[in-house]
């Protein structure tokens, strides 16, 4: 049987001003049609470098050191520029890990459907409009005759995604690379998308990579998997066999690094290890700077305050945050019948409470309002009615709270996409220090960086990171610098809007042990909101469930995982991915 796709001793390199990088070294990989083929590994092992080898999106200077690309036969590191133009986007499709910069914020959803259908058949615009509308219907997309004319940023994540696969699947292609395709979709949408991507494979008979680093996706419906650390293949084989009997420790641990939908740990596993770094990286540091000096740094407000006995030592009964009536509307700018405007109800009558040092779960389908929640407590969304108050002190909207009202500083956010969330322009060090300078938080500039190297070392990034730019870190290696920008602020109540959705298991069993320690040490009351179930069981005290912008139910973990009292939460119970082992 001849291989839609064969990569043979592939090697890809990256020139920088330290050296040259190693991305890939000499990778094989068979892809047949009609079959998924999952890619795991922990962040930077090289899965997403394997996508754009394929596809030809190197970014610039990587290039192909040695080896062979080989679709249906013909050798794509061979071909002149003009042919494989012809052949990426027509015959080999892909699903990118970000939608927010996928698409493009000056044109709407139809606009950009409609071009990429034109580009590669010859069909009326109007014919155009209704294929698009019928993709978007496929990936289950609500009210696609009205939203189709909006633009991307009018979308959550998750409705942004779906509109990203759509665009993948305009030109019928016979490979489609899935970079992490469901990273930003709660478990419903997910599992409707899983379904479509698995129907696709087999109705149309084309090759499917999905690159996850959720272990749950690949045994629901991948058929092989290959998994990859630091640039080279450990294992390779059936699903099947490859996470019920895996060969190699490595693989043995990733499995085990896996949140568990059935029972709460304590810790998990961590498996990050120092050969995951350059021995350049190893070797740069700044005297004194190290994680536990980030912990003293970072608990230093709590002692103080325990000194004093102005601060709890254990979580306490008294909520730090209530939320009360709370409104938020969208307005489109339209007027109404009687002059006013009309707007889209995000959120209607939310009341919660989070107590002193819990950790409050927040879950919900895309669009629920989960996001939006988050936006209005940060003061990034103004509500339209409703109240607030921390620390039994009214907590002022967005328009009125200052920059320098003293919530700024103690409520922090951790959001969703890093990629997006990161000034590209700055380098880690500018954008770590900020708060810290911003807040006078430390003494001089010397005490800035030592703060911002060991910070970095706290959330397992290596010091030199701190000299380079977001752009040159993977997904899960964006987010914690996103979350070492958080805590560099000394913050009492964190927001973490899916923290963990573009970390691999092994990152993120890390970041939720970094997040878990924070929490009991330092006193830290956390919002969680998540769509991976697996992860609010670990991680939260009591769960809020949101649907259409409302709260539906509200339980202590334990009893919502063993008995939730809505269908709607026993459905995403029930949809939720997981190993079956």
């Amino acid at each position: 049987m001849t291989a839609l796709l064969n990569i043979e001793n592939l090697s890809v390199k990256f020139p920088t001003r330290f050296g040259e990088f190693t991305a890939l070294k000499s990778v094989d990989l068979t892809v047949h049609r009609g079959e998924i083929h999952g890619l795991v590994g922990e962040s930077g092992a090289g899965k997403s470098t394997i996508g754009a080898a394929i596809i030809g999106l190197l970014q610039s200077p990587g290039y192909i050191s040695s080896g062979h690309v080989l679709f249906n036969g013909d050798d794509l590191t061979g071909m002149d520029d003009h042919t494989y133009h012809q052949i990426r986007g027509d015959r080999i499709s892909m699903i990118f890990q970000d939608p927010q910069t996928s698409l493009n914020p000056l044109l709407t959803i139809a606009t950009q459907l409609i071009e990429t259908i034109r580009q590669h058949s010859d069909v009326s615009r109007n014919e155009a409009r209704q294929r698009a509308v019928s993709l978007l219907k496929e990936t289950d997309l609500p009210d696609v005759e009205t939203r189709i004319d909006e633009y991307p940023h009018q979308f959550s994540g998750g409705m942004r995604q779906r509109v990203v696969i759509a665009l993948a699947l305009c030109t019928d292609p016979e490979l489609i690379i899935a970079d992490e395709p469901t990273t930003a979709l709660d478990v419903s949408v997910q599992k409707q998308i899983l379904a479509l991507i698995k129907s696709l494979c087999t109705e149309r008979n084309i090759g499917i990579i999905l690159i996850t680093h959720d272990i749950g996706v690949i045994n629901e419906i991948t058929d092989r998997v290959t998994v990859l650390r630091s640039g080279r293949v450990v294992e390779t084989g059936s699903t099947s066999e490859v996470l019920r009997n895996p060969v190699e420790d490595y693989t043995r641990a990733l499995m085990a690094a896996v949140p568990r939908l059935d029972k709460r740990l304590d810790r998990f596993r961590n498996i990050v290890g120092d050969d995951a770094l350059n021995t350049e990286d190893k070797e740069w540091h700044i005297p004194g700077a190290n994680a536990d000096y980030a912990s003293q740094w970072l608990l230093s407000p709590v002692q103080s305050q325990k000194q004093s006995n102005t601060a709890p030592s254990s979580k306490q009964d008294y909520p730090i945050l209530t939320v009360s009536g709370l409104d938020v509307t969208f307005h489109s700018g339209q007027p109404g019948w009687f002059g006013d405007k009309q707007g889209f109800k995000a959120l209607s009558d939310i009341n919660l409470q989070v107590v002193q040092g819990e950790v409050l779960g927040v879950v919900g389908e895309s669009g629920s309002g989960k996001s939006t929640l988050a936006k209005a407590i940060v003061g990034l969304v103004n509500p339209s009615a409703g109240s607030m108050t921390f620390k039994g002190a009214e907590l002022p909207s967005g328009r009125k709270r200052s920059r320098k009202h003293q919530a700024r500083r103690q409520i922090q956010m951790v959001f969703q996409d890093p990629y997006s969330s990161l000034n590209n322009r700055q380098t880690v060090e500018e954008i770590i220090s900020e708060p810290i300078s911003f807040y006078k938080l430390s003494s001089s500039s010397i005490e800035t960086r030592k703060l911002v190297a060991s910070v970095l070392e706290l959330v397992e990034m290596p010091q030199r990171a701190m000299l380079k730019y977001p752009h040159q870190f993977s997904g899960g290696q964006r987010q914690r610098i996103a979350v070492a920008r958080a805590l560099v602020a000394q913050p009492e109540f964190l927001i973490c809007d899916e923290p963990t959705s573009a970390l691999d298991v092994s990152i993120q069993a890390q970041l939720l042990n970094l997040l878990k320690d924070l929490q009991q040490t330092f006193g830290l009351s956390i919002l969680f909101i998540s769509h991976n179930l697996a992860v609010i069981r670990q991680m939260a005290d009591r769960v809020v469930v949101l649907k259409n912008g409302q709260i539906i139910e509200t339980a202590e973990t334990e009893q919502f995982f063993s008995l939730p009292a809505e269908p709607y939460s026993e459905q995403l119970l029930r949809e939720t991915p997981s190993l079956n082992f």
